[in-house]
């Protein structure tokens, strides 16, 4: 019986390169898998949805579950994990010196929705105090003029938000001190390029994220593997073949990882980098499935929820193929 072909658009993650290069197939599927940056994928995805299976961003994925478009539904690998208090960016001539300093400032943050914005948000809420109406906020590009939001939003009116010149982009306007702070996922180029004026809102941010983890337990989820429902719905038992073919893929890495006879990677204390985030966050942070990042999901869910990008608190169950939800035993 023939393949169902399968176009996949992913970026090259290490624990997801077994099923880029084929060293990992995918059960009666014929794959194409597209390294595009998370960014295409995304706009992609979502404007046009052009792909059978694509990364997607949680909060974008949550927002289309709660306004019923566009029709996804999801697997439970969550392929980027990362912390967030060192996204935060400020001019040092702003007046802010910690992070309860931020109430009352400008900041940017290239999309308001964005799933690396609300975990910010809701880590500057619950962590410091800061809500988001206490911030003015203003969106667009990063590095590059024009950027504008892939999912439409509603936002409660206590939330002061505008969009920059469309001339303009927040790195830009973070330099000059026309925004206090930033919000973003890369570093801005002033950063990058070490400008005296823009510095880290938490320099100290490895230890703080520690310390973080090791209360909440939380190491956050940025992306998510979505499937178009339609597809989906044609072929219900797709579900379970990526699902099972991305935990193969992540395991192969992570094999690797701890094969010691030769640096495998340019960091010469590579190993010793391992073992101790080993020891700080457990043996598989990167764990798949539900169960093991139920916790992670809903305070997401509540973050997003509080930050009126969706009507009501998705049940985290509902979110995902029900088949992904369980294992086969014998």
């Amino acid at each position: 019986m023939a393949k169902v072909r399968l176009t996949l658009s992913c970026w090259d993650y290490d624990r997801t390169r077994a099923l880029q290069d084929g060293r990992v197939e995918v059960e009666g599927v014929d794959l194409t898998y597209l390294p595009l940056r998370v960014e295409e994928t995304f706009w992609r995805m979502l404007r046009y949805g052009e792909f059978d299976v694509a990364e997607m961003s949680t909060g974008s994925f949550l927002m289309s579950r709660d306004k019923g478009a566009p029709r996804l539904i999801g697997i439970p690998v969550f392929p980027s994990k990362t912390f967030r208090h060192s996204c935060i960016y400020i001019n040092t001539d702003s007046g802010i010196k910690k992070p309860a300093d931020m109430a009352g400032k400008r900041v940017g943050v290239p999309e308001y929705q964005i799933t690396m914005a609300t975990w910010a948000r809701g880590i500057l809420q619950h962590e410091y105090g800061v809500l988001p109406e206490k911030m003015k906020w203003f969106t667009g590009g990063e590095e590059t003029p024009g950027r504008q939001d892939k999912v439409q939003h509603k936002l409660p009116p206590n939330i002061d938000i505008q969009a920059i010149p469309g001339d303009k982009t927040l790195s830009g306007m973070l330099e000059r001190g026309e925004i206090d702070a930033m919000i973003s996922a890369h570093m801005p180029s002033p950063f990058v390029r070490r400008h005296p004026k823009v510095q880290r809102l938490i320099p100290n941010f490895r230890e703080v994220e520690a310390d973080y983890f090791k209360r909440t337990k939380i190491f956050p989820i940025m992306h998510t593997i979505v499937i178009r429902e339609e597809f989906y719905e044609q072929h219900p038992w797709i579900a379970q073949s990526l699902f099972k073919a991305f935990n193969e893929s992540k395991r192969i890495c992570q094999e690797a990882m701890y094969e010691f006879s030769a640096l495998k990677y340019m960091m010469a204390w590579s190993i010793d980098e391992m073992e101790k985030e080993r020891e700080a966050l457990g043996p598989d942070p990167w764990a798949y499935g539900l169960e093991a990042n139920r916790h992670i999901l809903e305070t997401l869910v509540q973050y997003t929820h509080e930050q009126g990008l969706i009507s009501k608190k998705l049940d985290v169950d509902s979110l995902f193929a029900k088949s992904t939800l369980e294992e086969f035993k014998i």
